[in-house]
């Protein structure tokens, strides 16, 4: 076992031979959407960006279902199939089977299989002083979902969510592959706090990001403000206030950004300064145009492992 539990990574993964290794992970979700085409693509793209977080390539999938058959007529779940289908064809890989259960409400997700050299792959506690941070997709869907159920998000600003989250880190990951990377991770449900948490805390570094420069997508700040919040905020904020600071003269629904829960998030990256620019236009050349420096790695005082500037 080259990576297992113990500091919360994105995936294990298991040496089969000095030149292969295998990447296990599994992830499902609710219907963050109406359209079941859609929310098979949103849950496969979520599940699967665990393999790329680490360094792989996906190469079978199965799916995993939970469905109320006696609510929904089961073309429904057809089209949520079909949806995941789309992206795991579009990263390269197979869907080879799963398992359903019948449930109150419809959930979706898959159980990936990837692979990777034993030697090249990327865990999330690698961070060094002096690295510098990466996040590759804006954050800001959990409380664009949750306003959109009052109406209170236009089609424009809720398309280019959809847009963003629907996206493979496919791309992302590939670029990323010629460079050194030292540390790596994707930021979903816990936010970009509390997977910068587990990064920080994995690599025994402080992470300094600058509020100024995140990456946000259209509108979201904008409902945080007006009062809406998600049933996560509260859970994120409390999995890291002891450990974090806000030096940023912030109002408080400003902050609820950070702690705002992601479904299939981009890739938070941690490498050296002398590299980072050279990434940043890697990853725009290649069409990864949400990408942005957004803060340093320091080192830790006093467990203080994030510090929102």
């Amino acid at each position: 076992m080259l990576v297992g539990y113990e500091t919360s990574d994105d995936a294990g993964i298991y040496r089969l031979t000095d030149d292969l290794a295998v990447i296990m992970t599994a992830d499902y979700i609710t219907p963050p959407v109406n359209d079941p085409y859609v929310f098979g693509q949103i849950a496969a793209a979520n599940a699967i960006s665990d393999v790329y977080a680490m360094g792989g390539r996906p190469i079978a999938c199965l799916n995993l279902v939970s469905f109320p058959a006696k609510k929904l007529p089961f073309d429904v779940l057809h089209q949520i199939v079909a949806g995941a289908l789309s992206k795991i064809t579009e990263a390269g890989a197979v869907l080879a089977g799963g398992h359903s259960i019948e449930d109150e409400e419809p959930k979706f997700g898959l159980a990936v299989t990837g692979v990777v050299h034993p030697d090249k792959f990327w865990t999330n506690r690698g961070a060094r002083p002096g690295d510098v941070l990466i996040l590759t997709k804006p954050i800001g869907s959990g409380v664009l979902f949750n306003a959109n159920l009052k109406q209170w998000v236009s089609k424009k600003a809720m398309d280019a969510c959809v847009a963003a989250i629907s996206t493979l880190n496919r791309t992302a990951a590939e670029v990323m592959a010629g460079f050194d990377i030292h540390a790596a991770t994707d930021v979903t449900g816990f936010g970009l706090s509390g997977h910068g948490f587990e990064m920080a805390k994995a690599s025994e570094v402080c992470l300094e990001i600058e509020v100024s420069r995140l990456p946000i997508m259209d509108e979201a700040l904008a409902v945080y403000k007006k009062g809406m919040r998600t049933g996560v905020n509260a859970d994120n904020r409390k999995m890291v206030e002891k450990y974090m600071r806000f030096e940023a003269d912030l109002p408080i629904w400003h902050q609820e950004i950070v702690f705002d829960p992601q479904t299939s998030g981009g890739l938070l990256v941690a490498l050296s300064e002398a590299q980072g620019e050279d990434l940043i236009n890697a990853f725009g050349a290649a069409g990864v145009a949400a990408a942005k420096i957004i803060g340093r790695i320091r080192e830790v005082k006093a467990a203080t492992y994030l510090v929102f500037k």
